[in-house]
């Protein structure tokens, strides 16, 4: 009984761990992971090293990414951070214009 009452504790704390550290940092990689896999040519993205850009080409490891007009830079797949926010809500507000102006 006092080896069980002496290994509680570390179990107690690896749970917690568990809990609080490793399972979300597991979420946030899988989740990253999975917008990686879902990329296509002309995403908004914003790499690891806040470089923001359109893709432009997609191959198994690498993109080719186009930072200003007639610069294109090859990147590690790997190294995307982030799809852009601000620059898909301007999509979306542009498709919400023409759809207004259709009707």
């Amino acid at each position: 009984m006092e080896m069980f009452a002496s290994v509680l504790p570390f179990v107690v704390l690896f749970g917690v761990f568990w809990f609080f550290l490793i399972r979300p940092q597991q979420r946030q990689q899988k989740a990253h992971k999975e917008m990686l896999g879902n990329l296509k040519a002309g995403d908004q993205i914003i790499t690891i090293g806040g470089i923001k850009g359109k893709i432009i080409k997609i191959k198994e490891d690498s993109i080719r990414l186009r930072v200003s007009a007639n610069v294109d830079i090859d990147m590690v797949k790997s190294s995307i951070g982030r799809l852009d926010p601000v620059a898909k809500e301007e999509i979306d507000e542009k498709k919400e214009a023409n759809d207004n102006k259709e009707e």
